[in-house]
């Protein structure tokens, strides 16, 4: 398997969608107790790293990584928040590229909103590739890429924005994954075996009914949000689907409800393509806030393939098998 070096982790959807993509993780670097908690119930404890990314090194991992990836924090690009971009103590693309130069990875694959696309950050994205192409990489505006959950088997409208390029040294092509062909998977459809679960008699109604995909699953901060699905817009499109978010359920309708069922966890971490029965830490705040935050795993695993194709087919010629120390000076 190919190596991977993750930060901010979250609670592991990115990590498994790679995983299952053939990347075996170095390490896992995440801040949040409670994510790392999940993310040693599911990988070995020694490669859960609990720390500020600002004071993590990756100078140990130099030229055994293959794949450096991540999903930044969204909130300075976040068209909900004030947009502050660079200027957003939150941003974490300088930390990130300081680590991509302490382990130079032969590929990198970073996440974060749609919102990062506005023309108001043109510059500042444009300094990032500016600076990876300064590291030895292969990076210009058409490394970013937009992707949209629904089109890869999650019942969920959720655009993210994905930079991905490779070293210099990489000489194969990269092509994004193709959508799926197939109608997007409605949220009844996803839903219905967990709805089910309990005996409630009008499951497969309500499923017929919730013939939609599922607005995106908000998950808040450690000082906005709670066990809801988001705001009174968010709310209202889930309405609209038969699905009641002004809070989570503890379990599933009982066989004789009536009314509107709301979501529990498990159907939250379902509709965001988590596999059933992934567990997550902690009680259900920091839960629902680890699964609203997170990726997707079926999108970190189609793209982690077309990644890993590109690192399998690579064909060095001699032209371009350059040492790493030849970047050694922009790489710092």
């Amino acid at each position: 398997m190919l190596t991977a070096l993750e930060i901010c982790a979250g609670a592991g959807g990115q990590a498994l969608g790679l995983e299952q993509a053939g990347f075996r993780h170095l390490a896992l670097v995440e801040i949040d107790q409670h994510a790392c908690e999940t993310l040693r119930l599911h990988w070995e404890h020694q490669i859960v790293v609990q720390q500020d990314i600002a004071q993590f090194r990756a100078h140990r991992y130099r030229g055994g990584v293959d794949l450096f990836a991540g999903g930044v924090p969204c909130p300075p690009f976040s068209k909900a928040g004030l947009q502050l971009g660079e200027d957003d103590e939150r941003d974490l693309f300088p930390e990130a590229l300081r680590l991509i130069g302490e382990c130079r990875p032969r590929a990198v694959m970073l996440e974060n909103v749609p919102g990062l696309l506005d023309e108001r950050f043109r510059l500042y994205r444009q300094s990032i590739t500016h600076r990876l192409v300064a590291m030895g990489y292969r990076a210009s505006e058409s490394s970013w890429h937009k992707v949209n959950a629904c089109d890869y088997g999650v019942p969920q409208l959720r655009p993210r924005v994905l930079l991905v390029c490779f070293r210099q040294d990489v000489n194969a092509s990269f092509a994004w994954p193709k959508p799926r062909t197939a109608p997007p998977i409605t949220i009844g459809k996803a839903l219905l075996p967990l709805m089910a679960s309990n005996g409630w008699v009008g499951a497969t109604e309500w499923a017929g009914k919730a013939n939609g995909v599922a607005p995106t699953l908000v998950g808040g901060s450690k000082k906005h949000g709670g066990p809801d699905l988001g705001p009174t817009r968010a709310r209202q499109a889930w309405a609209q689907l038969g699905v009641n978010g002004k809070s989570i359920a503890d379990s599933p309708p009982p066989p004789d409800f009536s009314g509107v069922p709301r979501l529990t966890l498990e159907m939250a971490a379902v509709t965001q393509g988590f596999p059933n029965g992934w567990t997550f830490a902690g009680k259900k705040t920091p839960a629902y806030r680890q699964i609203g935050n997170a990726f997707p795993p079926p999108v970190a695993t189609a793209v982690g393939k077309a990644v890993r194709r590109t690192l399998l087919e690579d064909e060095v010629s001699p032209q371009l098998a350059l040492p790493l120390e030849t970047f050694a000076v922009a790489a710092g």
